[in-house]
């Protein structure tokens, strides 16, 4: 399985941004996929995860202002961000793997990780 993160660049705050991540295979129909986002100095953190039946769960931080969706046919995960804040500067990272959305936002749950893309909110 490989993951390819796409879509991060610098905007202003209250701008949007949409991150993309296409998948080799059938991922996003195996497995719940998710976005997670690392910050320096901090530990890697969940944002989004959606599961293989289209449920969606999200961090608290981002209710309302990020959207997860996916794509089967393009076997491709997105996170539309609005409302973006300068706190939302981080690298993130598309993963795969956990099976069903049980504590769906721990990384540990996660067998598949992409290379990451910056966002950076200023």
């Amino acid at each position: 399985v490989q993951l390819v993160e796409s879509g991060g660049g610098s905007v202003q705050a209250g701008g949007s941004l949409r991150l993309t991540c296409a998948a080799s295979g059938y991922v996003t129909s195996d497995y719940c996929m998710s976005w997670f986002r690392q910050a320096p100095g901090k530990e890697r953190g969940g944002v989004a995860a959606i599961g293989t039946d289209g449920i969606t769960s999200y961090a608290d931080s981002v209710e309302g202002r990020f959207a997860i969706s996916k794509d089967g046919a393009k076997n491709t995960l997105y996170l539309q961000m609005d409302s973006l804040k300068p706190e939302d500067t981080a690298v993130y990272y598309c993963a795969a793997g956990a099976r069903t959305m049980y504590s769906a936002l721990d990384r540990r749950r996660y067998i598949y990780w992409g290379q990451g893309t910056q966002v950076t909110v200023s």
